[in-house]
């Protein structure tokens, strides 16, 4: 425990753990050793004080009496949420005990561990859990649910997860907020490009529902859900079409500008307009603004248009768009999908894969979007499942499966949890976690180029454990005497921050992070400069691509057959959860007040549902229910709900029963977005 946590009163450095780009410094106030306030740290340099209203209440959370406190154990059938309290000696006992039997009878393969980012620490998340599970070759999870399509397509254009400094779009003159509702996710993005549209830039907001960020925004271009590659090839052709294009700069820095002239010949504007739903005229318009802006044009590429069957190649197409206007060489031009490149950690020395026993084959990997179905294999069956960091009983696609596996009676599960979530009630044995306010650990953004060090700022809450702490004693427990398994969290942290492979972390240590609390990574523009692709440049047309089976230039292809229903269904964000984080929380669920259904106007007249009316959505694969947002903020043939809702007693709100579990075009992505539903008045 550090300092700080010992100190009963004071206001203390901290850093924001939610998976979001931001990724705020803050500053705890505590009164007698109870944190009473949080604020932003206004000495950041990106963030600059200011916080959104999910940390601001974060008390409300990190003192909520439903917090759990203890190890417990089941007594009741699963799902139902009947335990009783054991010590901590009893709980890694009863677990270890029932993995070696595993080991001995099943092998290692038939565990598997479930993790994601519920927390955005990189020791706890990336650390000595995955060291743990390397060491038993434990079932690989691949972890897919979030951004790994849309990864795979902008690296093959870009090298990697490289874009604009963020602090730099300040200076755009055009600024495109793509397929992200930023006011809710991204919120420092839009301060920033507040700064620029009071500098004369204009806002302009493409996406599938007339969010927070649309309403903000000076036009909003609703655009139907999977279509977005297209209207990306229609805004080429105009750009080639009206010579808008900066041909210096492609013959420079691109390789393919004669094949992709060529190839959008065919997306006219009036082609695309039938596929988007976006009018002719706009299509031209909003090329001759991105193409004639008189200084830099910023796309801001968000993860809505990749979480579809063609994800990967739709942020591809979109990240191409720069390159034709030679925006990267403009201050505050070029685009961000995601900035994580520029501040790779050593991963290797984070999970240490050569901890895996050498005599043993390679283990399994199971993709964490199809887990429902690796809980109904027959053949070598999952028999115990480690969950931590994540809630798969609601953010899992079909999760009416997810939950039929998780109630097994011959699978073991152990949650490792703050609170009683839905998956936790189908636990074994739950384990009480500690929050990132007790751990030590280390950020990196995925969005800004800061790297934050978080010191515990209060003692644990109850008898609860950070990720590190259980996974020593399940190591010392199962008899691994590695000394990677032993390695204290600050070790871990200089470990991960020692990359050779990455220059822009030189001289960025655990000591330094201790005194400054947080530091500016040394990024370099990346052009002019060689990018990581085969060519070294912006790959327009992509060799890479064509040898793994993929068109070798940006492409449209329609979403996948979902069934005989009506609506696109997009089951996005909301303002005041973060997917299920804060749903379990009184205050917040308050301050968001009810799921919604929104749906057009004209649909809703055809139903006979009305404004307020509580709906039946259902498809083959669940149902759930919403109340009605009817209006004209979704295109005629969209519904969209927002939020992922902790279950109430009768389960309505699980909006994640009606999503697909098919896998995207590329990186084994989730396809959230690309299912189809029918909607109908509920029956009183």
């Amino acid at each position: 425990m550090s300092g700080y946590a010992e100190q009963k009163n004071g206001v203390f450095p901290s850093v924001c753990s939610l998976d979001c780009p931001d990724q705020c410094g803050l500053l705890v106030h505590k009164q007698d050793g109870v944190i009473v306030k949080i604020e932003g740290d206004p000495s950041h340099p990106v963030t600059q004080g200011a916080i959104c209203n999910k940390v601001r209440n974060m008390t409300a959370r990190i003192y909520d009496e439903k917090r759990l406190k203890q190890p417990l154990r089941r007594t009741g059938p699963k799902g139902s949420g009947q335990f009783e309290p054991i010590g901590w000696e009893e709980a890694i006992r009863t677990i270890t005990s029932r993995w070696k039997s595993l080991i001995a009878e099943e092998g290692p393969e038939s565990i598997l561990p479930y993790s994601f980012y519920g927390n955005m620490g990189r020791v706890n998340t990336e650390g000595m859990g995955r060291r743990f599970f390397n060491r038993m070759n434990a079932s690989e999870l691949i972890y897919s649910i979030c951004e790994a399509a849309g990864t795979v397509g902008y690296g093959f254009t870009m090298g990697g997860s490289y874009g604009t400094d963020p602090e730099d779009t300040v200076h755009a003159k055009l600024i495109v907020m793509w397929g992200v509702n930023a006011v809710s996710t991204n919120m420092h993005q839009v301060a920033i490009a507040e700064k620029a549209r009071k500098n004369g830039a204009t806002i302009v907001v493409i996406d599938v529902h007339r969010n927070r960020t649309a309403k903000w925004g000076d036009w909003f271009i609703p655009v139907l859900p999977g279509t977005d590659a297209a209207l990306a090839l229609g805004l080429m052709h105009v750009l080639f079409a009206e010579e808008l294009v900066d041909e210096a700069f492609m013959e420079q820095y691109t390789v393919g500008r004669e094949e992709l002239r060529e190839h959008v010949k065919s997306y006219t504007p009036e082609h695309v307009s039938a596929i988007t739903g976006v009018p002719a005229a706009d299509i031209v318009k909003l090329a001759r603004m991105y193409g004639g802006v008189d200084g830099a044009a910023f796309i801001r590429i968000g993860n809505g248009p990749q979480h579809h069957d063609n994800g990967g190649m739709t942020t591809r197409a979109i990240a191409c768009l720069p390159a034709l206007t030679g925006q990267w060489l403009k201050k505050g031009g070029g685009a961000i999908k995601g900035n994580g490149g520029h501040l790779a950690l050593n991963q290797r020395a984070l999970a240490r894969p050569d901890l895996k026993p050498r005599e043993l084959k390679r283990p399994r990997k199971i993709n964490m979007n199809l887990l429902g179905i690796a809980l109904h294999e027959q053949e070598k069956p999952i028999r115990s499942l480690y969950v931590y960091n994540a809630n798969p009983a609601v953010v899992a696609p079909n999760a009416d499966k997810v939950r039929e596996g998780l109630a097994r009676e011959d699978l073991f599960t152990v949650v490792h949890e703050l609170f009683m979530t839905e998956t936790a009630k189908y636990a074994d044995i739950v384990l009480p976690a500690t929050s990132t306010f007790e751990n030590t650990d280390v950020y990196s953004s995925y969005w800004h180029h800061y790297v934050q060090i978080q010191q515990p700022v209060i003692p644990r809450y109850g008898e609860s454990k950070s990720n590190t702490e259980v996974f020593r004693l399940l190591a010392e427990a199962m008899g691994y005497e590695d000394e990677a398994l032993r390695d204290s969290d600050m070790d871990m942290i200089d470990q991960a921050l020692n990359n050779p492979n990455n220059p822009n972390l030189q001289g960025m240590t655990a000591g330094l992070l201790q005194e400054k609390q947080f530091a500016k990574a040394n990024v370099r523009p990346l052009l002019p400069g060689r990018l990581r692709t085969p060519s070294g440049r912006i790959e327009l047309y992509s060799v890479a691509m064509e040898r793994q089976g993929f068109p070798p230039m940006p492409t449209y292809t329609p979403l996948a057959e979902d069934g005989p229903y009506p609506f696109l269904f997009i089951p996005t964000v909301n303002h005041n959860f973060l997917n299920s984080t804060f749903a379990h929380n009184d205050k917040h669920a308050a301050m968001e007040k009810t799921p919604k259904l929104h749906m057009n106007a004209a649909d809703a007249e055809g139903l006979g549902i009305r404004d307020g009316d509580a709906v039946k959505v259902w498809n083959g694969r669940g149902e759930c229910e919403l109340t009605a947002a009817v209006g004209e903020d979704v295109l005629p043939g969209v519904v969209v709900s927002q939020g992922l809702w902790a279950d109430g007693a009768d389960r309505k709100a699980v909006v994640n029963a009606l999503t697909p579990d098919r896998v995207a075009d590329m990186g084994q992505g989730a396809t959230f977005f690309s299912g189809r539903v029918a909607v109908a008045r509920a029956t009183v």
